[in-house]
Parts: C-alpha cells; sequence; structure tokens
C-alpha cells in the first residue's frame, strides 16, 4: 500500500478528528480512511491514534509524526508538481509589475524567455513608476528598485544596479567634462525626477556627498533621460543597465567614472502569506539567473 496515502489518511484524521471528516476530506470512503491508517500503524508498529465511540485522539508517537507530516506532504506535493510543470509546462496567466524603463529595457525580454518554453502561459505585464498595490491589482509579482517598504511583501534580492554619469561625446567636446561632482554646476543636467530629489549623490555610503544640480531638463523617464544626454543635450544620471550599450558602442561617454556612486537593490517581491504558485517561484528563479547574463552584462 502506497505508504504517501496511508500518511495523508492519517494527517487528515488527526486533523479533523473523525474518520468521516477525514473521508470527506481525502474523497474516499470513511472504511478505506480507517484501513489506511490501520496499515501504517502496522507498518511503524505503534498506535498512532486513540479510537472512542465519538473521536479521535492522538498517541504521543501521532502527536510526532503529525508535528512533521504536514510539511512532508506539502513539500512532497511542491516536487512532483514542479516535476510535473518542467515536464508539461506552466499554464494560465502570469500577472507581473515593473518601473516602466526597466520593464522597457529589460523585463519584457526577462518574460519572454521564461515564457517561451511554456506555449499555454499567458503573461501581463504590467509597467508604472508609480507604486503598484500587489493584492489590489491582482499582481502575481513585481520587480522594484530601491528599498522596499511595504512590510506585507516577501522578496527576493537579485542583483544590485549601479548608476552611471553620462554624456555624448559632442557635449564633451564643446562643454568639457567636469573634474570633481562639484564642477556638475557649471554644466548642463538632465535629471530623472523619479530619484524625487534634484541632488546627486556620491561618494561612500560612510561619507556620501550630495551634489545639488542645475537640471535645465527634467524628466520621470531614465530612458528619456539617456535619449537626452544622446542629443547632446547635457549630462544625465541613469542607472547602468539604461546606459551600458551606449557606453560602449561610444555613443556616450561615462564622466566622473572614477567617482563611487550609490547602487540599488533590485527585488522580486510578492504577497507575504500567500501560497506561491510553482510558475511564480520559478520566474523568481530564473530571473535570479537571468539578470546575470542579460542585464549586468548589458
Amino acid at each position: 500500500m502506497d505508504i504517501v496515502e496511508q500518511i495523508r489518511a492519517f494527517v487528515a484524521t488527526a486533523q479533523t478528528g473523525s474518520f468521516t471528516a477525514a473521508a470527506e476530506r481525502m474523497g474516499v470512503s470513511n472504511r478505506l480512511t480507517s484501513k489506511y491508517v490501520a496499515e501504517l500503524e502496522a507498518r511503524l508498529g505503534t498506535r498512532l491514534l486513540q479510537r472512542t465511540t465519538r473521536r479521535v485522539g492522538l498517541t504521543p508517537a501521532g502527536e510526532k509524526l503529525l508535528a512533521r507530516a504536514p510539511a512532508w506532504l506539502e513539500e512532497l506535493e511542491e516536487l512532483l508538481g514542479s516535476v510535473e510543470d518542467e515536464a508539461r509546462g506552466f499554464s494560465g496567466v502570469l500577472r507581473v509589475a515593473a518601473p516602466l524603463t526597466f520593464g522597457e529595457i529589460y523585463a519584457a525580454d526577462l518574460l519572454n524567455r521564461f515564457a517561451a518554453p511554456h506555449p499555454e502561459l499567458s503573461v501581463e505585464l504590467r509597467l508604472s513608476d508609480a507604486y503598484t498595490d500587489l493584492a489590489l491589482e491582482g499582481i502575481d509579482l513585481a520587480f522594484r528598485i530601491g528599498q522596499l517598504t511595504d512590510n506585507r511583501l516577501k522578496a527576493r534580492r537579485l542583483c544590485r544596479i549601479g548608476m552611471k554619469l553620462v554624456a555624448s561625446p559632442g557635449y564633451v567636446a564643446a562643454r568639457g567634462a567636469p573634474g570633481s561632482p562639484a564642477a556638475l554646476s557649471a554644466h548642463a543636467c538632465i535629471h530623472d525626477s523619479n530619484q524625487r530629489s534634484p541632488r546627486w549623490r556620491f561618494g561612500a555610503a560612510g561619507a556620501p556627498q550630495e551634489v545639488q544640480i542645475d537640471s535645465r531638463f527634467a524628466v520621470n523617464s531614465a530612458r528619456v533621460a539617456r535619449d537626452m544626454a544622446l542629443a547632446g543635450r547635457g549630462i544625465a544620471y541613469c542607472p547602468e543597465f539604461v546606459v551600458t550599450a551606449d557606453i560602449e558602442a561610444g555613443r556616450l561617454v561615462e564622466v566622473l567614472a572614477e567617482e563611487e556612486k550609490p547602487a540599488h537593490d533590485l527585488h522580486a517581491v510578492y504577497l507575504e502569506g500567500a501560497i506561491l504558485p510553482r510558475k511564480v517561484r520559478a520566474l523568481v528563479d530564473f530571473a535570479a539567473e537571468d539578470v546575470k547574463t542579460h542585464l549586468l552584462a548589458r
């Protein structure tokens, strides 16, 4: 007899307090449930349940088994389900939220790579720099950059995203490159207003330096700030994944490269206390590896 079914029958009986209720939970007969438990007791050589005419109670051995058996069954279900999903593929709808520029440049491609082996899986990507309430909007997973403030969320840190100061070669030829953070006051600066404060930070965490910039242009998009820098409008302060390809191609040059700049954590977040669907857990694991080759290597 299958020991898994025996343990399921024991757990259901112990949790409900009767063979009848356990049988209803398992979808089998009362007699079969009782038989499964009796076979488990015979296998272990000890009594697990105290049977009375009105209720079923636990013996010390039963209490010991019940303390660990439900978690073991859940882990087994997770393992079998993951193997089944890998063979069959994920299905249904996966709803993901991400910041606008991050989503346009990276997350959309990430989700395409993740979904490619799963033709029955539909992906809905919502892009916004505004705060997204996962519970209210039915989001399975969100990517967030920076400090997390919502304690209802569980999070997995995926990587650190650095910042770069960039300008076009034409701008640097015409205006020169700043020799220090303080020299930025003499330059046209393009401010990403998603960063809120019109101060750019430099230096180590223990001794940061903040520089007030003259933001001739302010936009709420790191991608547009990059585009304006490409057009020679000034110096932009952007996440590295936004500008690395342009630097490597010579379309932009990095200024103040030797100055230390803050980096921000990228997290995958989901609701606290929720039972995480296997496709969401798989996406988190996939993203943790994907960022190494498709985000940090940009």
